[in-house]
């Protein structure tokens, strides 16, 4: 944002809650905290700003730009009783609350606890800005928070506390381009463990390559071998003689699934996913959008909405190659599947966060906008797709003749059962994404912004190239 010399620079209060605790937030006047001269407005926020609980309110400070100003008071109130244990309350849990200039945030904590024994605990009260800008735009913003402390003794009735509040302008040289780049922890995601556990994925998918390529190869040796030696045999030897290897079981691989409608769902959905996750990385790497808050979600909400497409496409084809009937109900399957057990589950958190009037409880409203995204994008463009891929690819083109009975299987050994196959065909995976795993949550729980979105798409890349292989190894 650009400014004129003299214009108002808004300062936006977020939330507080708990350091320890990110996801527990609540509004930043539900503390008693006063409020400057300029009255309180509510900043309307974007869908992904409201699902994540972000509610801005102006603070009354008022800051102008490149106008200095000295120690100063905001507004005065006097603590009752009730006011000075909501205070202690949260220095004894540790509140840090957050507040954005021209999208910048900043963090401080409410107030301190002091070291001594039985010691009342501190509340600062004064908020000391340093601005840098270039030209006509802010680039950077640090707040000293400790520099006044108010002690909220215990044995008052009250106690009478004054917020204060200073500016200082800085020039700088720094182009408006790098002023996130302050906010980046380099240090910690370029760190040469993470380039290793992409060297890792990177071998790991040579090993997996190197392995399939052996066995399909002896695979095929062998089956040339047999047929070489059938070729001498008499027509009637050649009838008597058993199937073996793939053939045994080359006239049931393609029969329809148990559970057609709910596996076409699945296969939909997960189609669907991996077309959003691709998207939605390439789309933050080009776009930066992790520099700018609540962008990703919103975008990753609005990707997904247009992405219902390939679902629809991908289970209408399955579902209707496999001789399904009824594909209306595979439609609303596939459209309601991945949104309805989010949703459930949403639904269900909200209950616990708005008896804990926590700021993360999604409003009404936002709830029947997304709703109305689902019903008015999701759906039709889901039925669009199951339409078009019924008429395009609903084809049954098997390769090979569907044996009317199935062929009864034998026995399997313990280590050949689904739930061992299942565990021991993710620990590769698992090993390899691991460590970015570690980075993701890391960031998610300590308020480090992730912002290595290309190592996340070789990790992703990798581990799709590792299904594509494993796949091929079935196969063989």
């Amino acid at each position: 944002m650009q400014y004129k010399d003299g214009e108002e620079v808004v300062v936006w209060m977020n939330t507080v809650g708990p350091y320890d605790n990110r996801q527990e937030t609540y509004e930043f006047f539900q503390l008693p905290y006063c409020v400057g001269e300029s009255k309180v407005s509510h900043y309307h926020e974007s869908l992904g700003e409201a699902l994540l609980g972000i509610e801005l309110k102006t603070a009354g400070i008022p800051m102008k730009f490149k106008v200095d100003q000295d120690k100063t008071t905001l507004c005065e109130r006097s603590l009752s009783p009730k006011d000075m244990n909501i205070f202690r309350y949260a220095i004894n849990n540790k509140y840090w609350y957050q507040l954005y200039i021209d999208d910048l945030p900043i963090g401080a904590y409410v107030g301190e606890l002091d070291k001594t024994a039985g010691a009342d605990p501190f509340l600062f009260t004064h908020k000391d800005f340093l601005i840098k800008y270039n030209g006509d735009q802010i680039i950077e913003i640090t707040m000293n928070f400790t520099n006044e402390k108010l002690t909220l003794e215990s044995d008052k009735d009250s106690v009478d506390a004054r917020f204060t509040w200073s500016v200082k302008w800085v020039e700088t040289d720094r182009p408006f381009s790098t002023r996130f780049n302050v906010y980046l922890d380099e240090q910690f995601f370029e760190h040469k463990i993470h380039w290793f556990s992409i060297f890792n994925s990177f071998m790991i998918v040579v090993f997996l390559i190197g392995l399939v390529g052996v066995i399909l190869l002896r695979t095929l040796r062998r089956d040339y071998a047999r047929y070489d030696k059938e070729d001498g045999m008499m027509d009637l030897d050649r009838d008597l003689g058993d199937e073996f290897g793939w053939k045994q079981v080359h006239g049931d691989v393609f029969r329809s699934p148990s559970h057609l409608t709910l596996f076409s769902a699945l296969l939909g959905t997960g189609f669907q996913l991996c077309v959003l996750t691709l998207s939605i990385i390439l789309y933050t790497i080009m776009g930066d959008l992790y520099a700018e808050r609540a962008t990703i979600l919103t975008a990753t909400i609005f990707l997904y909405a247009l992405t219902a497409m390939f679902s629809g496409y991908y289970a209408g084809s399955f579902y209707t190659k496999y001789g399904g009937k009824n594909w209306i109900s595979a439609v609303f399957l596939t459209a309601g599947l991945f949104p309805g057990t989010v949703g459930l589950i949403a639904f269900l958190i909200n209950f616990v966060a708005i008896s804990y009037t926590s700021s993360r409880a999604i409003p009404f409203g936002t709830m029947v906008a997304i709703l109305a995204i689902w019903l008015f994008i999701v759906f039709p463009l889901t039925l669009v797709g199951a339409i078009f891929g019924r008429r395009w690819a609903g084809q049954p083109n098997f390769p090979c003749r569907i044996n009317p009975i199935p062929r009864p299987v034998p026995d399997k050994i313990w280590y050949a059962e689904p739930i061992v196959i299942i565990g021991l065909g993710g620990i590769l995976p698992f090993g390899s994404i691991f460590i970015e795993m570690y980075f993701i949550f890391t960031s998610f729980w300590a308020y480090k912004i992730y912002y290595v979105y290309g190592f996340m798409l070789v990790c992703v890349l990798s581990r799709l190239s590792r299904l594509l292989v494993r796949l091929s190894k079935v196969v063989a």
